[in-house]
């Protein structure tokens, strides 16, 4: 009970944070969709078609809807419509809570609504159709009105067919009803569709030409059809550079592929009594085949999360939290800003729609591991000295190796927050905090020469003046800071996984105490320090002149020096192995890294002597937070567990 109080206080307040966003915003800048609609200049007020400005892109059966009610909605911009939509959202979230596969337990019953609608709200496609004024919540809710709470088959399809008639490609539905025996429902989807479009083209001949016609269904209108949000097969083969007859082709050859595959496995699941994945599975298929699919429209991947994948209990996680972090995340943070990945990363929603729809190996309820995965191997419990350690017993250590797909997905995310949390650090940009990480240099400096440990600027000339130490020492900073340790953690995760979890969430923690040490003390390296006289062998001279000067600035917050990463994953590198290596020459080979990265640090005038000792506090503070939340190695704790069964070691000895 108390966490589902707490659950729903998170929807609660992320409800108000959204609401609190759109209406602090200036008017001329949120709802922008709706005042093209149906503000004073909107396209509902012009005499003549719908279509002149491309604003709308709505079907004519929608601005037949909306025609009637301009003067309402203009009274209701702000706070009416908004919290109107969030009305919607919230009775999305209940639906879907209730349409979960049967059976579902007493815990997960209690806890899904909330769920159900935190993630609504934290997604992409709602945070866009608030910030924007859209309507595209409405088909959603419709479709799941009609599959799971309206009575009787023909009430049902009514509410499909309308949401056909405002959103053409919901009608992809109709196949699933009437393949899985609900041929009256399928019939009245058609029939709604038909008529609510009849009827407009009645009304509207011309709009409704200038929609079917000559825009395509709508292709067209709103934007380029080639722009990032639009996340159709259409959208992809145009930014891949394909156009005229062939990228036609192409399109309905693909998009005739991904229906009828989704379909039938859609079909599969709605007979498998997962009806919510099925429908979940259909709408990812709308998605690909529709001619446009903007952000606000995405809302059929975030349903498919209910989806099941996996045999074994560590993988069943993967799914679910890729499908959330594509849905509410910016595709720049999921992948790296290269551009080999640049078509991964400007279609990365198709994708997860297009895996959902065709590919994705969901379990059938039949499934012996739909129910009883295999389980997680976790390590015994073994007391320390310490009676409060762990102080998260739950978080046992795990015997077996983590999914790679996970890990990638988890270590590329907290990368790219890294990044932005450094680059906020100074409240966006470096300009803003010039003059307090100059201070704050200032302040180590003197520090270091109380102490007498200020020879940055004597190594960094003595450096300077030798052509190979020079181009060593700026090789080994550019290089080695994210080499050495993507390798030792890929070696560890292939040959040693206990001991990789081990040393992953050493390095988690450190990197998050550093994130708040840029924070609270943003700092100047030696190198942007003006009157020092330092030469910044890495990037060349620098205009001092400038706000913004070094290579990098336009990249990262260059006044993150304290603690120094730099020195402090190096020194993390040197730890692991040193605990970890069996032979002695390979343990001093380790901890050679860390010296070599001090000295380049120092060498190139990038960092102070202070923040390589800040870089080792936050080394050892992560490792011990990882020994204080979880305990002891896994690899220590099954030697001994292993002694004490043979006899060896007396039971609950440390």
């Amino acid at each position: 009970m108390a966490a589902r109080l707490g659950l729903w206080a998170i929807a609660t307040i992320l409800a108000i944070r959204q609401l609190t966003v759109v209406l602090t915003t200036p008017s001329g800048e949120r709802l922008t969709a709706l005042e093209t609609w149906v503000g004073p200049n909107g396209v509902l007020h012009v005499k003549g078609s719908l279509y002149d400005s491309t604003q709308f892109t709505g079907t004519p059966f929608a601005g037949l809807v909306l025609k009637p009610l301009t003067r309402a909605a203009e009274q209701a911009l702000g706070w009416a419509w908004t919290f109107g939509t969030l009305l919607l959202v919230v009775a999305l979230g209940l639906v879907a809570a209730r349409a979960l596969p049967k059976p579902v337990g007493r815990r997960t019953s209690m806890l899904a609504a909330p769920v159900a609608i935190s993630l609504l709200m934290l997604s992409l496609p709602v945070r866009n159709t608030l910030w924007l004024g859209q309507t595209s919540i409405i088909p959603v809710l419709l479709v799941l009105l009609g599959c799971f709470v309206v009575r009787g088959e023909r009430a049902g399809g009514l509410c499909i067919g309308v949401a056909a008639a405002l959103q053409p490609t919901v009608l992809l539905f109709a196949p699933l009803l009437w393949f899985t025996e609900r041929r009256r429902a399928a019939a009245s989807a058609g029939v709604t569709f038909a008529a609510g479009t009849a009827l407009a083209w009645a009304a509207m001949p011309h709009d409704s030409y200038t929609y079917w016609v000559h825009h395509m269904a709508g292709a067209g209108l709103g934007g380029k059809a080639d722009a990032l949000a639009n996340q159709s097969l259409h959208g992809a083969l145009l930014r891949l550079g394909l156009s005229g007859p062939l990228e036609i082709g192409l399109f309905f050859g693909l998009g005739a592929a991904v229906a009828a595959l989704g379909l039938h496995r859609a079909v599969r699941y709605a007979r498998d009594g997962q009806l919510l994945l099925a429908v979940a599975v259909t709408g990812c298929a709308a998605i690909a085949v529709s001619p446009t699919t903007w952000q606000h429209q995405l809302l059929w991947v975030l349903l498919a999360v209910v989806g099941r994948v996996g045999k074994r209990a560590s993988d069943r996680y993967v799914w679910p939290i890729a499908v959330v972090l594509v849905t509410t995340l910016p595709a720049k943070m999921m992948l790296p800003n290269m551009p080999v990945v640049y078509p991964l990363r400007d279609n990365i929603v198709l994708l997860a729609a297009l895996a959902a729809a065709t590919v994705v190996p969901f379990l059938s309820r039949t499934s012996p591991y739909y129910q009883n995965p295999t389980p997680t191997e976790y390590a015994a419990p073994v007391p320390t000295r310490f009676r409060t350690v762990p102080l998260l017993p739950f978080l046992h250590r795990v015997l077996t190796r983590p999914n790679l797909l996970l890990e990638l997905l988890l270590i590329r995310v907290t990368y790219a927050a890294y990044q932005q949390v450094r680059l906020a650090a100074t409240g966006g940009s470096n300009s803003e905090g010039r003059a307090t990480a100059e201070h704050h240099g200032h302040l180590i400096l003197d520090i270091e020469r109380f102490l007498h440990i200020d020879f940055e600027h004597a190594v960094n000339h003595a450096v300077a003046k030798v052509d190979w130490l020079r181009d060593f020492f700026n090789f080994y900073y550019e290089s080695f800071h994210f080499v050495v340790p993507l390798t030792i953690m890929g070696v560890l995760y292939w040959r040693r996984p206990v001991d990789y979890r081990w040393a992953r969430s050493a390095l988690g923690f450190t990197t998050l105490l550093a994130l708040v040490g840029f924070w609270l003390f943003p700092l100047a390296p030696p190198r942007l320090m003006p009157t020092l006289g330092m030469i910044d062998t890495v990037h060349g001279v620098q205009d001092f002149s400038k706000p913004d000067y070094g290579t990098l600035t336009a990249l990262t917050n260059q006044y993150a020096a304290m603690p120094s990463l730099h020195f402090g994953w190096s020194l993390w590198c040197g730890v692991v192995i040193a605990v970890i290596a069996p032979k002695w020459w390979m343990k001093a080979l380790g901890l050679l890294h860390p010296f070599f990265t001090v000295s380049a640090i120092v060498a190139t005038g990038n960092h102070w002597v202070l923040d390589a000792v800040g870089g080792a506090a936050v080394v050892g503070a992560g490792f011990g937070l990882a020994y204080l939340f979880q305990g002891p190695r896994a690899r220590t704790v099954k030697a001994v567990t292993v002694a004490q069964e043979a006899g060896k070691v007396p039971v609950g000895s440390t």
